[in-house]
């Protein structure tokens, strides 16, 4: 089925908070849920079937339904310790991955009731990035104490790489089509490493492909495009860079002056991408052009996570 302008969604979280809920073609604000009163939004991601949203920060973990007029989480994950960093979910919905500063990152079995913790992985250091590789069986951690792990869930064999001493990995991803993984650091550098399948073994290899000096200050975010050819970098600096993958070599900068970049998110044709910044304000940008086609402006601080995962009505 295709969607409908209605169901372009995208989700939005800060400083202030609130996390709010935009219709991506209008700009308008649909819906405003708060958050937690002690937490800025860490993390937002919707569930695979796109009604509802998982949100993360200090000490908590919500889910909110995006179908119903209701603005409290229809559910509140319990004992969960510290700051949670990043969230994300199968590609089925049949289980979710939270990562935290409690040095660990959990596997939440989302089909029983309430949803309950089945795994556990400690990375003996606080965790700031999580992501999941499209096998739907490896997750990729990136740490504060500059590792960045590969762990098979099903196996529980793991990998361990230091890419660079003294550095705090903020953020971890994996290409869509599983070919690469990057690990973007506090010292503004990103790197990456090619992953292929060995028949005789469960984890990917992992082999370096390439360092990036992307930003002259730390790196907040760094994701995939859904088709692969593209990679986008977010920093405090103000900028978001846009990497083509076949050399890592930079094809757009797009810029925020003074302000900093906290979060991106590609649209799922790879044509246009949604960024959050500490201004305040979420903007959609069509990336052959460097055009700012948007702003999405209610937030009163720091836009500090965004989410979504459809196609951009053409302008």
């Amino acid at each position: 089925m295709e969607a409908t302008e209605d169901q372009l969604i995208l989700a939005t979280g800060g400083y202030d908070h609130t996390i709010k809920v935009w219709q991506a073609h209008t700009g308008n604000c649909i819906k405003t849920m708060r958050f937690v009163e002690t937490s800025q939004v860490n993390a937002l991601d919707r569930t695979p079937d796109k009604t509802r949203l998982a949100a993360c920060g200090y000490q908590c973990i919500r889910l909110y339904d995006l179908e119903s007029n209701c603005t409290a989480p229809v559910i509140n994950f319990d004992g969960v310790q510290k700051n949670v960093t990043r969230l994300g979910f199968q590609e089925e919905g049949k289980w979710m991955f939270t990562a935290g500063e409690d040095h660990r990152v959990r596997i939440w079995d989302m089909i029983s009731a309430p949803p309950h913790c089945s795994r556990v992985f400690d990375c003996q250091a606080p965790v700031n990035a999580a992501c999941l590789h499209p096998n739907q069986v490896e997750i990729a951690m990136g740490s504060q104490n500059g590792g960045v792990y590969l762990w098979d869930v099903k196996s529980e064999e793991h990998e361990q790489l230091v890419p660079e001493m003294d550095a705090s990995i903020q953020d971890v991803a994996i290409s869509p089509d599983g070919h690469y993984m990057a690990a973007a650091n506090n010292k503004g550098n990103c790197y990456i490493w090619q992953l292929s399948i060995n028949p005789h073994q469960k984890l990917s290899i992992i082999c370096p492909k390439k360092k990036i000096q992307a930003h002259s200050r730390s790196i907040l975010r760094c994701k995939f495009s859904p088709d692969s050819r593209l990679l986008v970098t977010t920093s405090g600096d103000g900028t978001a860079c846009i990497w083509k993958t076949d050399d890592f070599t930079k094809w757009r900068e797009l810029s925020i002056e003074n302000y900093w970049v906290w979060d991106a998110a590609f649209s799922a044709d790879s044509k246009w991408l949604f960024t959050a910044s500490s201004d305040g304000i979420a903007r959609l940008w069509k990336l052959y052009t460097k055009a700012l086609a948007r702003d999405y402006t209610g937030h009163s601080k720091a836009i500090t996570a965004l989410s979504f995962k459809d196609e951009i009505v053409a302008d």
